[in-house]
This record gives structure tokens, C-alpha cells and sequence, in this order.
């Protein structure tokens, strides 16, 4: 198996833009509106004293853990509670949540366009498999490509803003179920029933629960479920793609843990952070580590 170690940068956005960062904390704009949140990552001085930024709302919390939750200040009369996006040709809806998410990771922009172009290429009829699927943004850019999806993802509002991007896309006919459920017992049930991916994409939290109060913990729960993926491969697969947040460790211990799953299919494994460009300067804002394989051209 060959090894590339690649900094995937999100710059293929019209509708979102990292406007400053520095001291913890950045100033983004997500289509019509401007936000202000908490990031551990931007340790540097920004462009402009935070102090001057000017956003539709802030979001403050008691600490900046990335996963805990806070609320939200409305900052200015213009703000919204939800408002459509654009990307790539797909329309969805971005929103304030209680965790400060955006009910989109614009990062992940980078492992979108890699699936659309591996499904186009693979000139067969591809099946993907979208675990911790969220709002349904890979979802969306696999069916638009043409593949058949299967979404899933513990919460089912998340699923319910994934149909209602459905629908705003203009993918109603395309094949995509929906559907709430624990990734462990999920993937174990798909492998009882003999089902099979030719594509698996894997966005797991730190730490989770599921519809029945199932809980998720990445450093304990991964291994096991990287072996149930391995197994729900295809005969020829396409690709597998990784990624993680807010956790203590490196992209060559996520990378060399997927890779002891995938090296007999040979292919190629790429591996390393992911970023978003700050509008106007020379600066990049690491967002988290990710590890993906593709078969070989």
C-alpha cells in the first residue's frame, strides 16, 4: 500500500469564508450570515483585535471545548435562526446549534469532492455507506455523483434536516435511506445480513450517545468498528474515508490503524490534517486529522 501525507485545504467555497482568527476564536461568514466562535486551535494574533469584529451572533461557552455546549448571543437584527447555503451545485440549510455547530462541517468540503470524482470514475454503479452521517452533506454529494446511499446517523433530527437538503437540492429521486440508529449495532446487523459498500465514510465524535442511549467513545469504540467496516467492503472497493476531531492523536495513528484493516487491497492511503484559509492572508486554521484510501488508478 502506498502512504501520501497531504494537507487537504477547503478553498473551493463562494458561500463561506474564514474572515479572522486569533486568540481562540474566529469570525466566519456562512452564506448571509456572520458568526463569532470559540476555537482552541487559533493561538496567533488576529488580523483585527477581536474586540472589533462585527457578526450577526457570538457564541460563548464556559470553556472552549469543542464539544461542549454554550448559547448563543444575537449580536444583530439581521440574524437568523436558519438560511440556505450553496456548494458544488447542492443548496442546504446552515444553522446556529447548541454546540455551536453550523449544521455543516465546511472542512469537509475536501472529502466531498474526492468521493463525487471516485464515483464519477469508477464507471460502475457504486454503494456508499455514510456512518455518523450528520446533516447529510456527503450523502447528498455522493447521491448527486450517482451513487446509492445508505445515510446514518444516532439523531433523527440530524436525518431530518438531511431530507429537508434533500429536497432544497433537487435530489428527492435520487437513492438515499435515512436512517437513525447506533453505528456499532448497525454495521454488526449489515454484516449478519451479508450487505456490502463499495464506499464507507466514518465521521465519529469524540464522544456520543445513540437513539437508545448506546454510547460512543472514540478511542475505545474505533478499532472494533474499523474491523465490522473491513468486513462490509465490497469486492472491489472504492474508497474509505476517516476523519477526527478533538482527539488525542496523531493522523499517522489514525492512518496506520485503518491501513491494518485495508493492506491487503493494496490501493493508496492518504493521510494528514485538514484546514480552512483565512480570507486575505497567509494563514491556515487546522480543523482535524483524517486518513482516506482509494483502490489504485
Amino acid at each position: 500500500m502506498k502512504t501520501e501525507t497531504k494537507l487537504l485545504i477547503a478553498d473551493d467555497w463562494d458561500d463561506y469564508a474564514l474572515l479572522d482568527s486569533g486568540q481562540m476564536m474566529k469570525l466566519e461568514r456562512f452564506g448571509s450570515q456572520t458568526v463569532i466562535r470559540p476555537d482552541p486551535q487559533a493561538f496567533w494574533e488576529p488580523a483585527k483585535p477581536v474586540a472589533s469584529w462585527r457578526a450577526d451572533a457570538r457564541f460563548t461557552s464556559r470553556n472552549n471545548d469543542e464539544e461542549g455546549a454554550g448559547q448563543w448571543e444575537v449580536l444583530s437584527p439581521n440574524a437568523r435562526d436558519a438560511w440556505p447555503m450553496q456548494w458544488n451545485g447542492l443548496t442546504f440549510n446552515a444553522r446556529r446549534t447548541a454546540f455551536r455547530h453550523m449544521g455543516l462541517f465546511q472542512e469537509h468540503s475536501v472529502h466531498w469532492r474526492f468521493a463525487q470524482d471516485q464515483i464519477r470514475g469508477a464507471g460502475r454503479p457504486i454503494k456508499v455507506l455514510n456512518l455518523f452521517g450528520y446533516t447529510g452533506m456527503m450523502s447528498l454529494a455522493c447521491a448527486a455523483a450517482g451513487a446509492d446511499v445508505l445515510h446514518l446517523d444516532a439523531s433523527p433530527k440530524s436525518n431530518g434536516y438531511g431530507k429537508e437538503n434533500q429536497a432544497l437540492s433537487g435530489l428527492d429521486d435520487r437513492p438515499i435511506r435515512w436512517i437513525a440508529d447506533d453505528a456499532m449495532k448497525f454495521v454488526a446487523r449489515e454484516r449478519r445480513r451479508g450487505n456490502r459498500y463499495d464506499a464507507i465514510v466514518l465521521d465519529p465524535p469524540k464522544f456520543g450517545r445513540g437513539p437508545k442511549n448506546e454510547t460512543w467513545r472514540f478511542e475505545e469504540n474505533l478499532t472494533d468498528l474499523l474491523n465490522q467496516v473491513q468486513a462490509l467492503l465490497s469486492d472491489e472497493p472504492l474508497f474509505v474515508i476517516l476523519t477526527a476531531y478533538a482527539v488525542r492523536l496523531s493522523y499517522l495513528a489514525l492512518s496506520q490503524t485503518l491501513a491494518d484493516r485495508l493492506l491487503p487491497l493494496g490501493g493508496v492511503m492518504e493521510t494528514g490534517e485538514m484546514a480552512l484559509p483565512q480570507l486575505g492572508k497567509d494563514r491556515l486554521l487546522p480543523t482535524a486529522i483524517y486518513a482516506r484510501w482509494r483502490a489504485a488508478d
